[in-house]
C-alpha cells in the first residue's frame, strides 16, 4: 500500500506515531474542500459548513461507538484538555491522579492549572517494565487518597507505547465517585474503542494518527450530564448564539468563527478509506511486525522490552530502552546519514527509540534501523550497550 501515500520514498519513515501520512485518497478530499471553500467562502462557511460538520460527527460517532451530539471537533487533543481543564472547579489540595507515563503537553497543561488554582497534579509511578495489568492497576491505585477528585489517563502512552488498563480503572473510579478524563490520542483506528462501553466523563483521541486523517483533526467526547458545564475554551458566535443550533454544547465548541475546517469534514472519506482497506487485517499484520521485532532490537540495545510482546500491551508501535546520554545527536545522526525518520525520546529518566509499523512499512524498514542501529554502536559512543 506505500503507493497510496505520500511520503518521500527517499526516507525510512517509523515515526507514524507522531505525525503520520495521509493517504492519497483522502488527501484529495481534503484538498477538494480546501477548493469548494475557496470558490465562494459565504456560502461554504455559513450554510455548508454546518451541515458538513454535521455529517461529520455522525460517521465518526458511530466509529469510535458514541451518539453524534456527544462530540465535536477540535485541532488536537492538547486543545480538547485544555476545553476541560478550562472548565473542572477544583479547589486548593484537591488531587488530579495520572500516572508518570502521560505525554508531555498534558503534564503541562495541567501543572498550569495547579498553578492557577491551587489543586496538585500527581504522577504515579507505574513501574517498568510491566509484567501484568493487575500491577499497573494496583500500582495506580496506590496514588488514590481522600483528596483525590479526577483521574486522567492516557489509554496508550506515547514515549513508552504502551497501552494502559484504561476501562477497568474507568469502573473503579466511577464506584469513588471521580471524574474521569481520558487522553486517546493513539487509539482510534489503531485499537479497538467503543466510547460508550469505555463510559468516561471525557474522552479525547486523534484522527490525524492511526485514523489517517490530514493533520489537525481531533476530537472531544463528553458525557451527555456535563455538557453544559463545559465553557468554550474560545468565545464566539455559538455563545448565546442568536440562531441555537442542536445543543447549547455544539453551539459552544463548534462555532469558533472563520477557519479552515477542512480536516474534519474528511472523516467519512476517512472511515470509508479504512473500510474499503480492510483495516483491521492491515493493522493485524502490522501489529505482528512489531510483535517480531521488539525483543531483536532490544538484543541488539542490550536491554528488555517493556512489557510483555501481546496485543493486551502492544498495538502498531513499540519503545525500545536505548542506553545514551545523547539523545538529540543519535536522532539526528539516524536522520541526516541513514534517512531514518524515527523518535528518540526521553520519558522519566530513560531513553526510548520508538518504531511504528503501518500500511506503507515492511520488514525491510525495521531492517534499515537495525543496521543502521549496528553501525552506530560499532563505530560511535551515541549507544552504550
Amino acid at each position: 500500500m506505500k503507493s497510496q501515500f505520500l511520503l518521500d520514498q527517499n526516507i525510512t519513515f517509523l515515526n507514524h506515531g507522531s505525525f503520520g501520512s495521509c493517504p492519497k485518497p483522502v488527501f484529495e478530499e481534503f484538498q477538494r474542500f480546501q477548493r469548494e471553500l475557496e470558490l465562494d467562502p459565504v456560502e461554504f462557511i455559513v450554510k455548508k459548513q454546518p451541515n458538513y460538520l454535521k455529517t461529520a460527527r455522525e460517521s465518526l460517532a458511530k466509529f469510535v461507538g458514541c451518539q453524534a451530539g456527544d462530540l465535536f471537533f477540535t485541532s488536537n487533543p492538547t486543545y480538547a484538555i485544555n476545553v476541560i481543564m478550562r472548565s473542572i472547579k477544583l479547589n486548593p489540595g484537591d488531587e488530579i491522579l495520572a500516572t508518570n507515563h502521560e505525554y508531555g503537553a498534558m503534564d503541562r497543561t495541567w501543572n498550569f492549572y495547579c498553578k492557577k488554582s491551587g489543586a496538585k497534579y500527581i504522577r504515579q509511578n507505574i513501574s517498568l517494565p510491566i509484567v501484568s495489568k493487575e500491577q499497573v492497576i494496583e500500582e495506580f491505585w496506590k496514588g488514590y487518597n481522600k483528596n483525590t477528585k479526577v483521574i486522567f489517563l492516557n489509554q496508550m502512552s506515547s514515549a513508552t507505547a504502551l497501552i494502559f488498563p484504561v476501562k477497568e480503572i474507568c469502573d473503579r473510579a466511577k464506584e469513588l465517585g471521580l471524574i474521569t478524563i481520558v487522553d486517546g490520542a493513539h487509539v482510534p483506528g489503531h485499537i479497538d474503542l467503543n466510547i460508550s462501553e469505555l463510559n468516561p466523563d471525557y474522552y479525547t483521541g486523534t484522527l490525524h494518527k492511526w485514523m489517517l486523517a490530514p493533520k489537525g483533526s481531533s476530537f472531544l467526547y463528553v458525557k451527555p450530564e456535563l455538557q453544559n458545564d463545559l465553557e468554550p475554551l474560545v468565545v464566539s458566535w455559538g455563545y448565546e448564539s442568536v440562531a441555537p443550533g442542536e445543543s447549547q454544547f455544539l453551539d459552544y465548541h463548534e462555532l469558533q468563527g472563520t477557519r479552515d475546517v477542512s480536516a474534519f469534514l474528511c472523516t467519512p472519506k476517512v472511515i470509508e478509506f479504512l473500510e474499503k482497506n480492510n483495516w483491521s487485517a492491515v493493522s493485524k499484520e502490522c501489529k505482528q511486525i512489531v510483535f517480531n521485532n521488539y525483543q531483536r532490537f532490544c538484543d541488539l540495545l542490550n536491554t528488555k522490552p517493556l512489557s510483555p510482546i501481546t496485543e493486551e500491551f502492544l498495538g502498531q508501535m513499540a519503545s525500545v530502552p536505548v542506553n545514551t546520554n545523547k539523545p538529540s545527536q543519535l536522532k539526528d545522526v539516524l536522520y541526516s546519514k541513514y534517512k531514518i525518520q524515527v523518535p528518540v525520546m526521553p520519558l522519566n529518566d530513560k531513553i526510548y527509540i520508538r518504531f511504528s509499523i503501518n500500511a506503507y512499512n515492511s520488514q525491510e524498514d525495521l531492517d534499515i534501523l537495525y543496521r543502521a542501529l549496528e553501525e552506530i554502536i560499532k563505530t560511535t559512543d551515541l549507544i552504550q550497550v
